[in-house]
């Protein structure tokens, strides 16, 4: 009977020594190599095994040369995703995935390189080596532009916070390390012109004032450059860069190039037909205030032409013209027209904030306030 009970029990301690073994055979490990679409490794990425059977997860992390390892992965079928980061895990944004890999009872190898895998999608999709190039190469680009606009967005929206809170040294600063970054974006010429000119008004050394403004002359003329390559039936683009030559025009206006001021609003009309009376109304205002009367009428009519109903082009117009009165004893005869201007003025705005003062002036030549102006007149009925 003990010898029976000895055999027993060692049978019982061999399988007790044993079992650790079988069990251990149960798992088994992997590792692998992560690379980009470069070829560079992927560090600090994260690689998840998904059992496909019960849904058991595995998290790994890429070391600094791109590689993973573990050991006591259950055996089985395994969705395995690489991920960039482990936020983009948290994301569920992925880099690449293999479904149903087979994890068996010994060392598993799987690299993920996706380089190659692009390759092999190119060729899945008759894609010549040069082409594959191409199509890289775009995707890289795509990228580049990507970051490219949100970096630059990032500038235009602080330097936007800065010109509203009236500083406009941050402004330009902001600007300008945009331009830095891409000088290609007409817009943040255009932007960078705004707060130089701004910035202008609160200089009191002349000298700075006028260095403000002719660096403001030259970043509206680089936005006008750029801009002038967009396709000449794009009506956003030329009504856009007919906003720019309007305040490259303020620009010169204030720089005191007041030629170059009324060629350029005349360019903005041209460009942009829809809005010409506005920039003749402009060119018309810049003229006025140094003295060139002729040349300013001549401006107001244009304005006119454009838009019947823009009243105050009738009232300034009538105001160089009564600059061109002459008094004739006691009496002041105006230009033919002058009292025309200022009753159209009247007709068109009754009491807008000019409406006295066109009374006053019309009462000033002795005529009588005819809202009428333009108007077909009923003639007389006649008596029988």
């Amino acid at each position: 009977m003990k010898k029976h009970l000895a055999i027993f029990s060692f049978i019982l301690l061999t399988l007790a020594l044993s079992a650790p073994s079988l069990f251990a055979q149960a798992a088994g490990t992997i590792k692998g190599v992560c690379k980009d679409i470069q070829g560079n490794p992927i560090a600090d990425g994260v690689v998840q095994l998904v059992n496909i059977d019960n849904g058991q997860k595995y998290t790994l992390k890429t070391n600094k040369k791109g590689e993973y390892f573990s050991l006591g992965i259950t055996a089985g079928k395994y969705k395995i995703t690489l991920y960039q980061t482990a936020d983009d895990l948290k994301a569920n944004k992925e880099l690449f995935h293999v479904a149903g890999f087979q994890i068996q009872l010994d060392e598993n190898v799987l690299d993920f390189d996706l380089k190659k895998e692009q390759e092999r999608a190119a060729q899945g999709q008759g894609l010549t080596p040069e082409q594959l190039k191409q199509q890289q190469e775009a995707k890289e680009k795509q990228a580049k532009e990507v970051n490219t606009v949100k970096s630059l967005n990032d500038k235009l929206s602080s330097a936007k916070a800065a010109s509203d809170a009236g500083d406009f040294e941050t402004a330009i600063a902001d600007l300008n390390a945009a331009n830095q970054m891409d000088p290609t974006r007409d817009l943040i010429w255009f932007k960078l012109g705004d707060a130089y000119r701004m910035s202008a008004n609160k200089q009191t050394d002349k000298d700075e004032k006028q260095k403000r403004l002719d660096s403001a002359v030259q970043a509206y003329q680089k936005a006008v450059d750029l801009k002038q390559t967009a396709p000449p039936k794009d009506t956003a683009a030329t009504k856009t860069l007919a906003a720019y030559y309007n305040n490259l025009a303020e620009a010169y206006a204030k720089a005191g190039k007041t030629d170059d001021a009324v060629k350029t609003y005349t360019l903005a009309a041209q460009t942009d037909p829809t809005s010409a009376a506005q920039y003749y109304y402009n060119a018309g205002a810049v003229l006025t205030n140094i003295g060139k009367v002729d040349d300013a009428i001549a401006a107001f009519d244009k304005c006119i032409a454009a838009d019947p109903n823009k009243a105050d082009a009738y009232y300034q117009k009538g105001v160089n013209l009564i600059g061109k009165a002459t008094l004739q004893g006691e009496k002041m005869v105006a230009p033919a027209g002058t009292a025309e201007a200022f009753q159209k003025y009247l007709e068109l705005q009754p009491t807008g904030q000019y409406a006295d003062v066109a009374k006053q002036m019309l009462a000033s030549i002795g005529a009588s306030i005819e809202t009428g102006f333009g108007k077909k007149k009923t003639p007389p009925k006649k008596s029988n």
